[in-house]
């Protein structure tokens, strides 16, 4: 046996022997910190998959399809100019509403598309932070100044960052700017209204379906809350409308999925993540199998899923 090859395999089982064999189950720590970690990826699972993760890798999915790689590279890509590219990146957030998990897959959907790793790492890490939910409760419950602070602190630190980013990883960056500088300027598919107003509804479905409960009864806050599930419903409509006129998708099988989501919005009234499953469950098997652009959507979206969502389970247990 040649132990010059095997002395790593060696060490990795030796390491997990007494990793194993040291272990301090029965201990209140360890036992505390294992239960805890498991509450924890229960919680995470009940209330940021389905109605946070699963909207935000489809608009990802989107992201991948039908925004142009130019749109993309236009504001965050090799020719963008800096200022511009750091500034949009570091607002954008603002209209997204969306939380510090949620934010991954569009992070990942504007990289993959061709910006830079600055600009994009500045939109993952201010997005959460400066979202206009985030900031208006951070106001509320600690104080304008706080509110304000937030914000401003979370666009400077965004930028500093993402250029941080660019500086470590600059070698790849330059590749990644020639690469780019060679590349023709795609065919845009169709108006930029439409693919606004498709983007939009899919915002919508995410916003809303996580419109937090507020502490009081009364106010706007509340009353949006109270007919959340129908003002998402009125997003979901929308974006049943925008595929079946403008990606060609047959009506029958979205006529068959709202009405299933609507009847099992009426029986499970005090469980709405079963009619929202049911959609998104429904919404899926209707994408998977076309093999023109929408169905390239739900791929793209499931790639996502599948790389992603592991990850932060992991994480979130660890």
């Amino acid at each position: 046996m040649n132990w010059k090859s095997e002395w790593k395999p060696l060490i990795y089982i030796v390491a997990a022997f007494l990793l194993c064999f040291y272990l301090p189950v029965g201990t209140d720590r360890f036992d505390s910190a294992v239960t805890g970690s498991l509450a924890l990826a229960r919680w995470y699972a009940r209330e940021h998959v389905l109605l946070c993760l699963v909207p935000a890798f489809f608009i990802a999915g989107a992201i991948a399809v039908f925004i142009s790689q130019a749109s993309v590279m236009k504001y965050f890509g090799a020719k963008a100019n800096k200022a511009l590219a750091y500034g949009v990146a570091s607002v954008s957030g603002t209209i997204l509403a969306v939380c510090s998990c949620t934010v991954l897959p569009l992070f990942a959907g504007i990289y993959r598309m061709g910006a830079g790793l600055g600009p994009a790492t500045a939109f993952l890490y201010s997005g959460p932070a400066i979202n206009v939910l985030a900031i208006i409760m951070t106001a509320r419950v600690l104080g304008l100044e706080l509110g304000i602070a937030r914000a401003v602190g979370a666009v400077v630190f965004s930028i500093i960052i993402g250029l941080a980013m660019h500086f470590i990883f600059r070698k790849d960056e330059y590749d990644k700017i020639e690469a780019q500088m060679g590349l023709p300027e795609p065919e845009v598919k169709r108006p930029l209204w439409q693919t606004g107003l498709f983007f939009a509804a899919l915002v919508g479905i995410l916003i809303f379906a996580n419109w937090s409960e507020p502490s009081g009864t009364v106010g706007l806050w509340y009353v949006i809350h109270s007919v959340k599930w129908f003002i998402a419903g009125l997003f979901a409509l929308g974006l049943g409308a925008v595929l079946i006129f403008w990606f060609n998708i047959n009506w029958l099988p979205l006529a068959v999925l709202t009405a299933a989501t609507v009847i099992g919005s009426f029986i499970f009234k005090s469980y709405p993540l079963i009619p929202f499953t049911i959609g998104v469950i429904g919404l899926s098997l209707i994408l998977s199998n076309r093999s023109d652009e929408s169905g390239e959507w739900f791929g793209q979206t499931w790639d996502y899923a599948k790389k992603i969502l592991p990850l932060l389970l992991i994480g979130v247990l660890i």
